[in-house]
């Protein structure tokens, strides 16, 4: 069975980043709080504020975008010119990692 695509964005880094509709379904079970926000998870994917790259994995790479007092983070994994959408969640606090963009 294909898994049905629920969108694929291209990110300022140049790499695209996708992800399912039972994947997105599973991310809100986990992150409740983000329910309703897929319009602003996908704008801050292709107009972050700034993105950070984890010191852990050189391939995954963090998008931050404030919201009122907080962080909506999307982190994203990049597989070459393609990649896929590990989580997304609200923070008052921005993880460790180098900034890549804007550069």
């Amino acid at each position: 069975m294909k898994r049905k695509i629920l969108f694929s964005i291209v990110t300022p880094l140049g790499f695209t980043v996708r992800t399912t509709e039972s994947y997105w379904t599973l991310i809100q079970s986990k992150h409740p709080e983000i329910t309703g926000m897929l319009g602003l998870i996908k704008d801050i994917l292709k107009m972050p504020d700034f993105v950070t790259q984890s010191k852990i994995d050189k391939d995954v790479f963090l998008f931050y975008r404030k919201i009122n007092n907080y962080w909506l983070c999307s982190i994203t994994k990049c597989l070459g010119i393609e990649g896929f959408l590990i989580t997304t969640y609200i923070t008052d606090k921005i993880k460790e990692g180098k900034k890549v963009w804007p550069s």
